[in-house]
């Protein structure tokens, strides 16, 4: 099955804060997209939001066979392997965070959210955890794709709050689901057919929590479909209503799909919290995750030294011929004037 498809991702810490503490990873070698909110305070939420990046990739690019053959993470629901593997990544990273803010008390309580989309055989899968958001946008109209896991989306959901109202009251950033804060979390997912020249979305909060749909909505409907302006121009957006939040965007436009027409879509679901067996296994990924990190740090380091002494040993041979070079002239000098 054939697609293609353009992507870009930028992010910006903003015009108040002083560090930025969202992430996005793209790899399309593994048709995956991620884009995390962290916090936490005293960067831990920086290092949140970098570790579920890089814990969910390794899942997808390392780790996938031996994820996969684990029965013990297996869902109780239904859903395609592409996106039953973005979900135990996503548990998977939650493990991860929730074990390394016991291990210090710099990062303790930090957590963040996440919102990843991972392509297969003509679906798009969408797992999230927190107020970061997924958008489609087709033929000029806006469709969040994701409801926020926050104390005003809920009191909306439930008919006590109007937007109006949400978009007024204090403390209306507090989310109530993440990842690292609990050692558990559940996972709101869905998958959709692709179709060709759809745009899709993702960002922090710090675009989608300060501008209105319709003012994202425009902003894609004036970009000429190019990935690259549109993750431009929605951080800016961000940045032109204060930019008083680090702000994120990843784009994603759909250029070609064979995807067949009676393609199975799979409507929102949440994935309830796994097992105490899915428990053991992911701290056992998540210390097979911390060796490969180990591997990979050290094989940096020794390239950084072969690089070094590379350089030390040239040295000599540039200050020889440099030498060579001033003895020449000198040689030229005195021979021309006599």
């Amino acid at each position: 099955m054939k697609i293609e498809y353009s992507t870009a991702g930028k992010t910006d810490k903003g015009l108040v804060r002083a560090s930025n503490e969202d992430a996005f990873k793209i790899n399309q070698d593994q048709n995956l997209f991620v884009v995390c909110d962290g916090m936490g305070g005293h960067q831990a939420g920086e290092v949140a939001s970098n570790e579920a990046c890089e814990v969910i990739n390794y899942c997808f690019t390392n780790l996938a066979e031996k994820i996969n053959a684990r029965q013990e993470l297996n869902l109780p629901d239904k859903i395609p392997p592409r996106g039953e593997l973005l979900v135990k990544a996503i548990r998977i990273a939650n493990r991860s965070i929730y074990m390394r803010s016991r291990s210090s008390s710099s990062l303790s309580g930090m957590g963040t959210t996440v919102v990843a989309m991972a392509i297969d055989e003509g679906l798009i899968s969408i797992a999230h955890a927190g107020d970061s958001r997924a958008y489609r946008f087709y033929q000029g109209q806006l469709n969040r794709l994701t409801t926020d896991h926050s104390w005003v989306s809920e009191l909306q959901a439930s008919g006590n709050m109007s937007e109006e109202e949400a978009n007024q009251i204090a403390g209306k950033n507090v989310i109530t689901r993440a990842l690292g804060v609990n050692e558990r979390v559940d996972i709101d997912y869905r998958a959709d057919k692709l179709t060709e020249g759809e745009i899709y979305l993702l960002c922090s909060d710090g675009l989608c929590g300060f501008a209105e749909d319709e003012e994202i909505r425009s902003v894609l409907a004036d970009s000429d479909n190019d990935v690259d302006q549109i993750v431009k121009n929605l951080v800016q957006l961000g940045n032109d209503h204060g930019g008083q939040d680090n702000v994120t965007v990843v784009a994603l436009r759909i250029d070609k799909t064979d995807a067949p027409e009676d393609t199975s879509v799979y409507p929102p679901v949440t994935v309830s919290k796994e097992s105490d067996e899915a428990l053991t296994v992911e701290n056992e990924l998540v210390n097979t995750i911390l060796d490969l990190k180990k591997s990979l740090n050290a094989a940096e380091e020794k390239k950084r030294e072969v690089e070094q002494e590379q350089k030390g040993s040239k040295a000599p041979l540039v200050f020889i011929f440099l030498l060579f070079i001033i003895i020449a002239a000198v040689f030229i000098y005195f021979s021309l004037g006599k």
